[in-house]
């Protein structure tokens, strides 16, 4: 294919992975192939209509309104693809261990129609082998050589929910793959759109380099989530520490505070690293302590609520919690420790409710809460509002002189000049 051609990409996957990236590819003229197995999707894109955050209707359209956009739940229409990027979700399972199960029923319904020439591409976050240990026997076993006839490639994804997505074709790509060849086609194929591609020697590489992105944040916020209890006992502000400390113009990073890690990446990558680790009998102290931080905050937001209504007791409480995504700005509750949080309130027998721009209800063991507006009478009503999400969209300050009590667990009041009745985490 000449340099100044045009490629067909299949992505696999329309969530918060796929659907950016294939956006990307239409935006620098490629055309793209979407697949996913949840039907509602399909049909939501189909009628226009935004399902993520970070794509309005309106960019729909511009996505749909060249005629290279096609969507569907089949994956017979891969074959016509130069390029098939997988963008399925990597869970843990409730052993906190890893599950494949989504990229193993992608790779079974997509190996039927892998032709040569194709490049295959991951992009969910694993460990490190999973490229070259699970998916590349599926090719092999369709008779296909690796880096002959069909290419295999990892590229980890850099997605940031909740960002404009025109900076994603600025955020270097790194890419690695199975042989030589594979890593040379993927970046090509990627060089195509984003402004800079890395390589790496092999996809193992790769696949490391997401782990260790995500978990050098994993440790240094839930370090951050540990100190906050050293400075609630020593009456010192977690908040102004950060703010002075990032003065320091070299060797400081700023991470902050808050519920607990959440989100599809944070928390559940360090797992993936983890666990192969203990294949090679290497332990990994740093990320076993930081996860039983992370554990540890919804508790520890708990009682932090109690002790500030006392004398009130949570069973005697109403408790609003306002924001319940996993980060500000967004529709994801994927991980989000706040319905952890929500659900020991409830357990402990506090009325509870919640307030988010982004979530209309929650499913909360057993029990469905329907989004309850915040209106100055809701607000002057309740006895707590619990801040666990920071939405940009909140008018803080307002809440700030109608509340009885606000529980700030991100800082979202910092700009509200009377604190006297605000606890900060």
């Amino acid at each position: 294919m000449q340099p100044n051609e045009r490629y067909k990409i299949a992505i696999i996957g329309l969530g918060y992975v796929g659907l950016p990236l294939a956006r990307l590819f239409l935006e620098k003229g490629h055309a793209v192939i979407g697949v996913d197995t949840d039907q509602s999707k399909i049909k939501q894109l189909q009628m226009m209509q935004p399902y993520l955050s970070d794509l309005t209707r309106k960019e729909l359209k511009e996505m749909f309104g060249g005629g290279r956009f096609h969507v569907g739940v089949s994956y017979e229409a891969i074959a016509e693809a130069d390029c098939i990027i997988l963008c399925v979700p990597t869970p843990t399972n409730e052993a906190a261990m890893p599950d494949l199960s989504f990229v193993f029923q992608a790779m079974r319904q997509a190996v039927p129609h892998l032709r040569p020439g194709h490049l295959l591409v991951l992009e969910s976050s694993t460990y490190p082998g999973t490229t070259e240990e699970e998916l590349k026997p599926f090719i092999e076993q369709r008779g296909f050589r690796v880096g002959f006839d069909v290419f295999l490639a990892y590229s980890p994804e850099r997605i940031d929910p909740g960002q404009k997505q025109s900076v994603l074709q600025s955020i270097p790509k790194v890419v690695g793959g199975v042989t030589a060849a594979c890593t040379q086609y993927a970046a090509r194929i990627y060089g195509k759109v984003f402004d800079e591609v890395v390589t790496v020697s092999n996809a193992r590489t790769a696949e490391m380099t997401k782990l260790v992105e995500n978990c050098q944040r994993f440790v240094n916020i839930s370090f951050m989530n540990d100190l906050v209890k050293l400075c609630e006992a020593m009456e010192i502000s977690i908040w102004e520490v950060i703010r002075a400390a990032r003065t320091k113009p070299y060797g400081f990073m700023p991470y902050y505070p808050g519920p607990g890690v959440g989100g599809h990446c944070i928390p559940v990558d360090p797992m993936y690293l983890l666990w192969k680790a203990k294949q090679f009998n290497i332990s990994l102290p740093f990320i076993e302590l930081s996860h039983q931080v992370n554990e540890e905050m919804p508790g520890y937001i708990m009682d932090r609520t109690a002790k500030s209504l006392y004398p009130l007791t949570l069973d005697q409480s109403s408790i609003m919690v306002v924001g319940v995504t996993y980060k500000k700005d967004v529709n994801d509750l994927r991980e989000s420790m706040a319905l952890k949080v929500f659900e020991l309130l409830m357990k402990q027998g506090a009325q509870m409710s919640f307030y988010d721009p982004y979530i209309a209800d929650l499913q909360i063991a057993g029990t469905t809460f329907v989004r309850t507006p915040l209106t100055i009478r809701n607000v002057k009503r309740k006895d707590c509002l619990l801040i666990l999400t920071d939405h940009s969209s909140i008018r803080y300050d307002e809440l700030a002189k109608r509340a009885k009590l606000i529980v700030d667990t991100r800082n979202a009041t910092e700009g509200v000049r009377d604190k006297s009745r605000i606890v900060l985490l």
